[in-house]
């Protein structure tokens, strides 16, 4: 099973400065390449105070410098922002200088572009002529973000490879990656199917609960209007909740693998199985860096060959 990671750069009450955050990003990523993981890609945020990452081709640019073997790319850019041709000339410029290595992740949030689906087929027919990528990678390295499903077909018609965002949205996920499954094949294409999936681990259960109490605490509180920075693990525990925090912590926890290494080992497996993923994409959390990173290399140690 390869293994990824998805890094939103987030701001912490740790590292609670961009330049900090920013920082932190970077240094994943060279941790990344060293314990085999096979792509990491930087999110685009605007406007948040929980993320720092407003620009994933300037931290793919960044990170491509500090790094020699794994992939590294957006996820995602999101595309109705931009003219494919500032996306082409951008990511082809960083295909020049690290060929073989840079990936496109396009994506659309909640934004319309009624251009998104040509954009995206000028893009994998450019990349796919300009840029060949290695054996087992989607044409052009372009890849289509989705959570709802609605975009899935697009990429299986066109080549690209399709990444499915559990992390956002944890049902309807096996429709979506089988019905970019079934396009890909009705189009002669191989499939490429990642799962995004949200996680946190630790070498105890108790710890692994903890740092999940702190992420669900960010995340209820931004849902209810409070964007701010991913809060300590003692900010939490002394938090007051409301009967209505409460609830929606609930339901955003089922979004969320939360155990010992060998708990999150089986249902990350799981899910990759039920969805027909042939990639995971990780994704984590927490205030402090090195919980974050010791996260990584947990999973590192019980899912990479």
């Amino acid at each position: 099973m390869k293994l990824s990671i998805l890094d939103q750069v987030p701001l912490t009450e740790h590292a609670p400065t961009r330049s900090a955050a920013l920082a932190s990003g970077l240094a994943l990523a060279h941790d990344a390449d060293r314990l085999g993981y096979h792509r990491i890609w930087f999110a685009e945020h605007h406007n948040s105070r929980s993320f720092a990452s407003a620009a994933p081709e300037m931290m793919t640019a960044l990170a491509l410098e500090r790094t020699s073997r794994i992939r590294v790319g957006t996820g995602a850019i999101l595309l109705p922002y931009y003219p494919a041709q500032k996306v082409s000339e951008t990511m082809g410029l960083l295909s020049e200088v690290h060929p073989g290595r840079v990936d496109t992740g396009l994506g659309r949030a909640a934004l319309n572009d009624p251009n998104y689906a040509a954009k995206i087929a000028s893009l994998v027919q450019e990349f796919g002529t300009n840029h060949p990528q290695p054996e087992g990678e989607p044409v052009g390295g372009i890849w289509v973000l989705g959570a709802g499903g609605s975009s899935a077909p697009l990429p299986g018609t066109l080549g690209a490879g399709y990444v499915h965002g559990h992390f956002l949205r944890p049902v309807g996920g096996e429709a979506a990656t089988s019905a970019y499954r079934e396009a890909a094949a009705q189009s002669g294409h191989t499939p490429h199917t990642v799962l995004a999936v949200r996680f946190v681990t630790a070498g105890t259960e108790e710890r692994a609960h903890e740092l999940a109490e702190a992420l669900l605490l960010w995340r209820v509180r931004k849902d209810f209007g409070h964007d701010g920075p991913i809060p300590s693990t003692a900010a939490a525990a002394s938090y007051k909740w409301s009967a209505q925090e409460r609830a929606r912590a609930q339901e955003r926890s089922q979004a969320l693998i939360v155990g010992t290494p060998a708990t999150v080992r089986a249902q990350l497996l799981a899910l990759a199985e039920s969805h027909g993923a042939d990639e995971l994409m990780l994704n984590t959390l927490v205030n402090d860096p090195e919980d974050r990173l010791n996260a990584y290399q947990l999973v590192a140690d019980c899912l990479i060959d």
